[in-house]
């Protein structure tokens, strides 16, 4: 049970449909069943034992009739992928009298459910698998497991759908127009989440235009905060080098990835952050926090560089620093790949159902 995976855009999306996928090719697997609160868009492809069941998706009762239809049926296991989902999950899990997970992603996690119940509940879930050690221990300051077991099971990165090519000549024109550097973020642009360092990183745009007169920032994504942004930026006098870019598809990241000299999100709410690891699979550097889950996704420095995001002069330096590195693919970045994703969640899969 998820609230977006197949049909959906954005990282627990994905994240979702790499851990389905991943599931449906162990060898021992019949069937995968997913009950998804949103459909945005066609599901695609899916693999021959994967069974989406599209009534889910037409609202809440409909994914609760569906969750009921279900539990007549036997399970080996369900996975509760999204905490608000809980309360049906463990219904389904009683009456299947299968092994219950709980998936957490960030933030949504680690303040204490409001409901009682569903409190209650997290703690007696046979295991918990975490996107990443800092989003354990956020959830872990309340959710205090009776009998489960808490797994690491970071994202995946599909290495063979980015690489470093060059965009084209018009398409990187068209992003970059006559900048002699660009800097990226990407993400949702909601009131919600100005936790994501754009503020900070505008603050710094001065600074940087001091050495850098023809340095252009794009901010891609959209959302209830942008026009907040927008009005921040003119304030600033900030209009000639700051670009707005709105929604990106799946399949234009690339080419946006490919056409910036460095993706910068400096955020302190981020349970993981996909983002970096499709920019460094494209061999663009790399610029995370040190105050949230993307500390894990650049490996500690490994794969990239990470900064405080209250130290202004430390993410400046780091953005200088960045936009003199070459491109490339960091050494470390398979430790993420889809291969060893994969075993992971075999491994996770394997431990709760032998339990």
């Amino acid at each position: 049970m998820t609230t977006d995976s197949y049909g959906c855009n954005g990282g627990i999306a994905q994240y979702n449909r790499d851990l389905l996928d991943a599931i449906a090719e162990i060898t021992e697997v019949s069937e995968v069943t997913v009950l998804a609160r949103n459909l945005r868009a066609n599901v695609g492809l899916l693999p021959k034992n994967i069974t989406f069941n599209f009534r889910s998706t037409l609202g809440v009762w409909h994914f609760l009739w569906s969750v009921f239809q279900q539990t007549r049926l036997r399970k080996d296991l369900v996975i509760c992928g999204h905490i608000n989902l809980l309360i049906p999950a463990a219904l389904a899990a009683f009456r299947s009298k299968a092994p219950l997970v709980l998936l957490i992603y960030g933030i949504e996690a680690w303040a204490r459910p409001k409901g009682l119940l569903t409190n209650k509940m997290a703690c007696q879930v046979d295991s918990v698998w975490s996107i990443s050690d800092f989003t354990r221990r956020q959830t872990a300051r309340w959710l205090r497991l009776r009998n489960g077991r808490w797994d690491l099971i970071p994202n995946a990165i599909r290495l063979e759908r980015f690489g470093i090519v060059n965009s084209p000549d018009l398409v990187r024109t068209r992003l970059r127009g006559t900048a002699s550097h660009m800097i990226l973020t990407l993400g949702r642009l909601a009131t919600s989440e100005q936790y994501k360092g754009i503020d900070e990183i505008l603050e710094a745009m001065p600074s940087l235009l001091k050495l850098y007169p023809n340095l252009l920032y794009v901010i891609a994504g959209d959302g209830d905060d942008k026009k907040r942004l927008i009005e921040k930026v003119s304030s600033l006098n900030l209009n000639l080098s700051v670009k707005f870019l709105g929604f990106v598809p799946e399949e234009s990241k690339a080419d946006l990835y490919r056409s910036a000299d460095v993706f910068v999100m400096p955020s302190r709410g981020e349970g993981f952050g996909f983002v970096f690891l499709e920019a460094l699979a494209c061999g663009t550097p790399v610029i995370a926090s040190t105050k949230d889950g993307s500390l894990e996704a650049v490996r500690y420095g490994e794969l990239g560089q990470a900064v405080d995001p209250d130290d202004q002069a430390a993410l400046i330096e780091a953005l200088i620093y960045s936009l003199k590195r070459p491109r490339g693919i960091p050494r470390g970045l398979d430790y993420f790949s889809y291969p060893e994703f994969k075993r992971r969640v075999e491994r996770a899969i394997s431990l709760v159902i032998r339990k």
